[in-house]
């Protein structure tokens, strides 16, 4: 990723810098103005009364320059808040690493791979379509042996951490509970975790966070895995 690639908090500067180098340009403009006494001859112009800024004009010039930088700040942060991401932050396309560094990590840590700016998980799968699930996973969520998984709680939106003894996925909030490959199992979710598209470019994983894909319904269960030990979350 280019280190010139604009973040939130850049835009948000370079919009208060820019209103400031504005106000710095039409103090100077006003002194060269100003300055305009000295004749093209060089000699002295007619001294000309001396002009003392009331305390009003102060004021007045003070709270214009507070509204300017106000405004440069509040645009600044629209702008920031609307603009893409360009260095990969969610909702954009996120570079989540080497494939085969992935793939060493997995079956290292018997843990799913955490990235934490595009909120997901990347998981084994090499599981197989259920009955009456012909179409799944959906097309695109699975590469080369990975998928990624959205790291929210159908339910209710919590943040599913991993439990490292069930090998599952345990909504902390209300119970619900996922296996290795996101799908339901038990709990009040609706489904699986949803998904994100994944393409590898050379050895590279990309995965697209500007959309998410739902999850599978529930009763599907492709890897058929059951909890490997106790869990940490209690069921209700």
């Amino acid at each position: 990723m280019s280190p010139l690639a604009l973040t939130s908090p850049t835009i948000a500067v370079l919009a208060v810098l820019g209103v400031l180098v504005l106000f710095v340009g039409y103090m100077a403009i006003s002194f060269l103005r100003a300055a305009r006494d000295v004749s093209a001859t060089g000699e002295q112009a007619p001294a000309k009364p001396v002009k003392v800024m009331s305390r009003r004009d102060f004021q007045r010039r003070a709270l214009i320059t507070s509204v300017l930088v106000f405004a440069a700040e509040f645009g600044g942060g629209t702008i920031a808040f609307l603009w893409p991401n360009l260095r990969g932050g969610f909702g954009s396309l996120i570079a989540a690493g080497s494939l085969n560094d992935i793939k060493s990590q997995l079956q290292a840590t018997d843990q799913p791979v955490y990235n934490g700016a595009g909120r997901f998980y990347i998981v084994p799968w090499s599981g197989t379509p259920g009955v009456g699930q012909a179409n799944y996973p959906a097309k695109g969520v699975t590469q080369d042996g990975i998928m990624p998984l959205y790291q929210r709680c159908v339910h209710l939106g919590c943040r599913v951490p991993f439990c490292t003894s069930s090998k599952w996925f345990e909504c902390p909030c209300h119970g619900s509970k996922y296996n290795f490959a996101g799908e339901y199992q038990l709990g009040p979710a609706p489904r699986g975790l949803d998904r994100f598209k994944v393409t590898v470019d050379g050895d590279q994983v990309i995965v697209d966070t500007s959309q998410t894909v739902l999850g599978p319904p529930r009763g599907t269960n492709t890897i058929n895995e059951p909890p490997q030990g106790p869990f940490c979350v209690a069921t209700g």
